[in-house]
């Protein structure tokens, strides 16, 4: 019988956020992705526009500015997804990290987070 892997749902690394949609904010993300909820975005402070965590970038996509939401997939132009943005507890194992993150950049992220008020907890789902 063939093994069937079930994909990652939306939202299904949030362990707890704020009442109704105090923790979450639509924006515009980056043209041309394919990102999987619990992706780890950073802000591009000249667009403000959002994709995924490059901790080599000075755009301000080096800093962690959010968790995303849902599936997300943009074409040439960009698009629209919903973000964590606030006042919520993530698990940290369903997070979506960039390949090669070394442990002190991911210390860094972790902490501007924190600074959101998103906040990494381990063994816990909600």
């Amino acid at each position: 019988m063939p093994v069937m892997t079930e994909p990652v749902h939306a939202g299904e690394f949030i362990v707890s956020e704020g009442n109704n949609s105090i923790s979450r904010e639509l924006v515009e993300l980056a043209a041309d992705l394919t990102l999987l909820p619990g992706t780890i975005l950073g802000k591009n402070t000249s667009t403000d526009v959002f994709g995924p965590l490059d901790p080599a970038a000075d755009t301000g996509l080096q800093m962690a500015s959010g968790v995303l939401w849902e599936h997300a997939s943009t074409d040439a132009t960009g698009g629209e997804g919903v973000i964590i943005a606030r006042l919520a507890e993530v698990h940290q194992d369903l997070l979506v990290w960039p390949d090669g993150i070394t442990d002190e950049q991911k210390t860094t992220a972790v902490s501007e987070l924190k600074s959101l008020d998103i906040i990494l907890r381990t063994g816990e789902q909600g």
